[in-house]
């Protein structure tokens, strides 16, 4: 019974360790979150700029896996490339040593309650306060108190003839009997290390559990050196779980950071003793604690120094151990919610949609620029050549609509700030306008299909001025592609608004100008075509002012 009663608080240990962690980088992530992340998702820096990018955010929040769960979304989403990926990824693995210290430093050194409960007091009461800011930093605050709550318990646990230690005599005669195995109790060792970072999906709580079985000399040196070794490996298992489903690229950026940390593992453990000793020599005191945090520093830091200059080899290998995804003939569109990424913090798919979007903007200038070759040209050439790309890419609009307020609907069951609440709103408008403008650039391009096939007349000097009204609507347009997802200031709004009312005033002068040509006695199905042409491009310019005003409204 007494066995049973200390694995439960074994087990709730972990629970606090495990959550305390969660807390405290999700807290830090909703405070600064976005912000980090969109200085990811915009890196175009070299190797060493990504390396100390994801050095900086990684010990910010906290959790290497988090890091590269990112980088392999942006990546997903084409933010960035496989190759700007890289030093990220490196940054990321030094990074996550932090937590090891912060334990190592302040777990052992004092009474852990007389600082841990009332931490988690002031983030708790901190939670209470409006300001969002400081919720998410009380937040971080209570994770912090309950993952030294958690590790006091676990010390407790791990500590020899402690009332609740499960640790009984045969159990501490049998872990010194795994230790006296020689090279396979190393193995042994790097395994365990493995699986139980998979199963917990975080090294630094698996250090944690290290470095306080180490301390309460429950295991030896190498046997703490071998499973921190092992834990490196088991770390990738976010990534791997990241990368299913994504883009082959995607797919490369979790191999390679399966390949850095297999391979630090194998020359940690080819040169095991040497490495060990090096550790010890650079660590200025026999506190293992320590000397644990500091085995961790020198192995990611060491691989790191090797592969760098390595990095186009390390892409390219990966380039050849997964092939290009297949190129589908037809062009459709597919965008997955991957709910194991970023579920607690939407920044990320937020990030996701804007590039969505944007991509979307795209497509509806392209189809402008096809209708504006029609209007110019009028002719045969324009139907085979523009005529089926307009039709395709109408369609593809009509599959990005659909999946993006999916996407969107399922953002808003995260947990969201009321800012983000604000712009997923409007991003639906935005996409609702979009979609309706390649419905009006699919519809132009058919009207004037029509009036190349039945051959209808108009004369030269009323399509040289509809040019200038189609070139008003494509500059509304390019305004719209260079201010899309940014917010539009008052100076910027008034300009959407002259282009609008530019576009108003044409329309009414062409119009006047139709109505004079069939009073004078013009061909009814012409004119009637011309003006159906000169409402389309008209309500181009309304949805384009429609998103003009929508951005001026995002927060």
């Amino acid at each position: 019974m007494n066995i049973f009663t200390s694995l439960l608080q074994l087990v709730g240990s972990l629970g606090f360790l495990l959550y305390g962690m969660r807390l405290m980088s999700d807290g830090v992530q909703k405070s600064a979150g976005e912000k980090l992340q969109r200085t990811l998702s915009k890196i175009t820096g070299n190797r060493i700029a990504g390396l100390f990018t994801g050095l900086a955010i990684t010990m910010i929040i906290q959790s290497s896996g988090a890091t590269t769960v990112m980088v392999i979304s942006f990546i997903n989403a084409g933010l960035i490339t496989l190759t700007q990926s890289v030093g990220v990824i490196f940054g990321a693995n030094i990074g996550t040593t932090i937590t090891a210290w912060i334990v190592s430093l302040f777990g052992f050194n004092f009474k852990i309650s007389s600082f841990a409960i009332p931490l988690f007091g002031i983030g708790f009461f901190m939670t209470l306060l409006k300001d969002s800011r400081l919720k998410n930093s009380g937040e971080a605050i209570m994770g912090f108190g309950l993952l030294f709550i958690g590790l006091g318990w676990l010390s407790d646990v791990f500590k020899p003839g402690h009332p609740d230690s499960f640790l009984t005599e045969d159990s501490l005669n049998f872990m010194k009997s795994l230790q006296s195995w020689g090279a396979l109790s190393i193995i042994i060792s790097v395994l365990i290390g493995v699986v139980i970072t998979a199963l917990m999906h975080s090294s630094s709580a698996f250090s944690a559990i290290v470095i306080t079985m180490a301390y309460n000399k429950i295991i030896d040196w190498p046997t703490a050196c071998a499973m921190t070794i092992g834990s490196n490996i088991g770390s990738t298992i976010d990534a791997i779980m990241a990368a299913f489903g994504s883009s082959s690229d995607a797919r490369r950026s979790a191999l390679i950071h399966v390949m850095f940390n297999v391979f630090g593992a194998v020359l940690a453990l080819a040169f095991f003793n040497p490495f060990i000793n090096l550790v010890i020599f650079l660590t200025p005191t026999d506190n293992i604690a320590i000397q644990i945090s500091m085995l961790h520093t020198v192995f990611k830091t060491l691989n790191t120094l090797l592969l760098l200059p390595f990095c186009n080899q390390l892409v390219h290998l990966s380039q050849i151990l997964i092939k290009d995804d297949q190129k589908s003939s037809s062009k459709v569109y597919h965008l997955d919610f991957q709910e194991h990424v970023g579920k607690e913090s939407a920044a990320m798919h937020i990030i996701r949609l804007e590039k969505e979007i944007a991509d979307m903007t795209d497509v509806a200038t392209e189809m402008f620029d096809r209708l504006q070759i029609g209007i110019s040209r009028r002719n045969q050439k324009f139907i085979e050549e523009h005529i089926e790309s307009l039709e395709q890419e109408e369609d593809y609009c009509d599959q990005m609509h659909e999946q993006l307020i999916k996407y969107i609907i399922a953002c808003q069951s995260l947990s969201i700030t009321p800012n983000q609440h604000t712009n997923l709103n409007l991003m639906v408008g935005i996409i609702e306008d979009l979609e309706a403008m390649t419905d009006e650039c699919f519809a132009a391009g058919m009207l004037l299909q029509k009036s190349i096939e039945k051959k209808m007349k108009f004369p030269q000097e009323d399509m040289e001025k509809m040019i200038p009204y189609v070139e008003l609507a494509r500059q509304f347009l390019q305004f719209i592609r260079i201010n899309i997802n940014k917010h539009l200031n008052e100076d910027k709004l008034s300009m959407a608004t002259e282009l609008e009312d530019s576009i108003d005033l044409y329309r009414k002068n062409l119009k006047k100008l139709a109505r004079k040509r069939l009073e004078s006695g013009a061909d009814v199905k012409a004119e009637l075509l011309y003006l159906d042409l000169v409402r389309q491009i008209e309500k181009i310019g309304d949805n384009a002012f429609n998103i003009s005003s929508l951005l001026a409204q995002t927060l």
